[in-house]
């Protein structure tokens, strides 16, 4: 499997046990994890500041025998790299041009020594005086250091390094601590991934600060960002380093090693450079800025094949991870809530109609409304429910919908579709026995007339209560349940309408209610809309129709968020949903999706107003501005390749 092929580099952070001043046996452990890097087909693999000499060797950086001997290891390195042409490695030293020492970070492929980056933001305090022994990179005024008789490059700023599959810069320690570090202007130049190179010592509750700096760099650039501090070997004369290494990518950690661990630690990430790069696309403020005297160096790099990537992938990217669950899915509910109660407060309507199911979705719209309406000080009374039984009504789902409405304290109220229907049948000729889509729709519209007229009866407004996952699917009748006035749901995806009814059940609600929505939630989605079987069960399941909506969440997920393509998708959906879907079954609902998502582009173009929840929304006056002209064909070319 070629990941580079999909978007994605495969990255490290090591820290090699040390010894000061020791170059011939930190290069040895530096060979070390070169090699341990290489097994498990790392591209791109970063070392901690000063890790040829050690970063505790105080005056001896004055030394010219260590500074020759650093210089000697770098050459070694180097030339130990030349049968690695899938691995590029950074290493630190000290490095004297001409009157000044300077804190580096060197780059090597097989190609060589590629270039030199200093340290920007010197520390001159407690702890670490570099002042003494190290200049910085704004003082530097050569752009070239000759060694072993070539020219490598140096900066003071400014230094990419672009492979075929993903662009890095680099910065080294102190630097991240700074109000606006390197990386901030080495992301807007192109850099994908930022390499730290550090050497951070530990103080009560430093590491919990130093992540947070990591996470939120990360998020701030848009980029990968690899950290690798120094660790045990190091001199502890008056400070103590862990050997801390952390891999994040915007704003997420994936990958942290073992801290104060006294041998060689390792951690391998896969970075996104892909969703990186859509991120960054979609944000017109974060425009390339390339000083005139900024670097380019190309690197080659070859691909890696590997049997599996290092990362997971959540298959249920809406649904909150544990721990976040309260935090979360509260904010979900009072976006919801706190939308329609500036609707009713802007209109100064105090009554709505809601259609309620007894499925999952006019279950959520309904305890939003209760919400609502105590948090507005309004009688539930004034809250409408209408049950509308049709052809299809099972006895479970109607009287699930009866039992909560009058749990709730909304007013009940039941009116059946089937006698206007059967009439309009008559009206349009329609054979009642023809289960067709005349047969099916004739029913939602029926129901969403009554909604609409009862709501300007009582001088309402009707509360809407499909979902996101329906909207993008286009499963919902045209001018029927797709319409409503206020629509709550309206970016809340099928799995979070799940995780959030039960939430609510479990957090918020008595012994009765709470028995009525757990047996709502495991009830099958149906529209309800074609006769029962001769049981009295449910005879139309939705995800027997359009496929199970965990997959389609999933995919529309990574299309909206990441912009990705559908062998991407597919590639993904592969990790995440291993055991549990076969990867046929996966492409044969991602080809439903497409074909679906681009033929009901006309419904979501005049969809109802209604908060958005997350990061993924289909209001044509929002986030999803799309043609419904739009043909799919690129899409499913795209998946006829797989």
């Amino acid at each position: 499997m070629d990941i580079n092929k999909f978007g994605f580099l495969r990255v490290a952070a090591a820290s090699p046990k040390l010894k000061v001043a020791d170059c011939d046996y930190n290069t040895s452990e530096i060979k070390s994890l070169i090699n341990r890097a290489q097994e498990q087909n790392v591209q791109i693999l970063s070392f901690p500041e000063l890790c040829i000499t050690a970063y505790t060797c105080a005056d001896l950086f004055f030394q010219t025998a260590l500074q020759e001997k650093a210089i000697a290891s770098l050459a070694d390195l180097a030339d130990f790299m030349k049968d690695k042409s899938a691995l590029i490695a950074i290493v630190g030293l000290p490095l004297r041009v001409k009157s000044s020492l300077y804190n580096v970070a060197a780059v090597i492929s097989a190609e060589g020594i590629l270039g030199f980056v200093p340290k920007t933001y010197i520390p001159n305090n407690n702890e670490f005086y570099e002042k003494r022994w190290f200049a910085s990179a704004a003082d530097l005024s050569d752009f070239y250091v000759e060694i072993q008789d070539e020219n490598i490059p140096i900066a003071s700023e400014g230094m990419i390094f672009k492979t075929p599959f993903g662009n890095f810069g680099i910065e080294i320690c102190e630097d991240l601590w700074m109000p606006v570090p390197p990386s901030s202007e080495l992301a807007m130049q192109g850099a994908d991934v930022i390499f730290n190179l550090s050497a951070s010592n530990e103080l009560v509750g430093k590491n919990r600060y130093r992540k947070s700096l990591v996470l939120q760099q990360s998020g701030r650039c848009n980029a990968g960002y690899v950290y690798a501090s120094a660790g045990f070997g190091e001199s502890t004369t008056d400070v103590v380093f862990s050997g801390t290494c952390f891999i994040a990518e915007n704003g997420v950690m994936l990958a942290e090693s073992k801290r104060f661990s006294m041998e060689n630690e390792l951690i391998v990430s896969d970075i996104d450079i892909s969703a990186l790069r859509h991120d960054r696309i979609k944000n017109t403020n974060f425009t390339a800025i390339l000083p005139a005297d900024a670097t380019e160096i190309t690197c080659e790099l070859t691909p890696v094949s590997v049997e599996k990537l290092t990362r997971a992938f959540n298959p249920h990217p809406f649904i909150p991870p544990m721990g976040a669950e309260e935090e979360n899915l509260s904010e979900v509910f009072n976006i919801q809530t706190h939308g329609l109660a500036k609707r009713l407060h802007h209109t100064g309507i105090q009554k709505v109609t809601i259609g309620i199911s007894g499925g999952l979705d006019s279950t959520l719209a309904l305890l939003v409304t209760i919400k609502t309406f105590d948090l507005l000080k309004i009688p539930r009374e004034n809250i409408v429910a209408i049950t509308m039984p049709g052809f299809g009504t099972s006895d479970r789902t109607y009287n699930n919908a009866v039992s909560l409405i009058q749990s709730t304290g909304a007013a009940f109220k039941e009116i059946s579709i089937v006698n206007a229907v059967k009439l309009h049948f008559q009206d349009i000729e329609q054979d009642a026995d023809t289960h067709d889509v005349t047969y099916e729709n004739s029913q939602a519209r029926e129901r969403t007339q009554i909604l609409m007229d009862y709501a300007n009866k009582i001088g309402g407004l009707v509360v809407g209560t499909g979902n996101l996952s329906e909207l993008a699917l286009g499963w919902a009748t045209y001018n029927g349940d797709h319409m409503s006035m206020y629509a709550v749901n309206a970016s809340v995806p099928k799995t979070l309408v799940k995780s959030l009814v039960r939430w609510i059940a479990d957090t918020q609600m008595e012994e009765r209610p709470r028995k009525i929505l757990h047996d709502i939630l495991d009830t099958p989605f149906s529209p309800e809309l074609l006769p029962a079987d001769r049981d009295g069960n449910i005879a139309q399941k939705t995800e027997d129709k359009i496929g199970p909506y965990e997959l389609h969440d999933f995919f529309l997920y990574r299309m909206l968020r990441y912009g990705d393509e559908p062998k991407r998708i597919f590639f993904i959906a592969q990790q995440a949903f291993e055991g549990m879907y076969p990867s046929e079954t996966i492409l044969k609902w991602l080809r439903v999706f497409y074909k679906r998502f681009f033929a009901q582009q006309f419904k979501r173009s005049c969809m109802p107003d209604g908060p958005k929840v997350g990061s993924i929304n289909l209001s044509p006056r929002g986030d999803w501005r799309m043609p419904s002209d739009a043909v799919a064909d690129v899409w499913l070319d795209n998946t006829s390749e797989l």
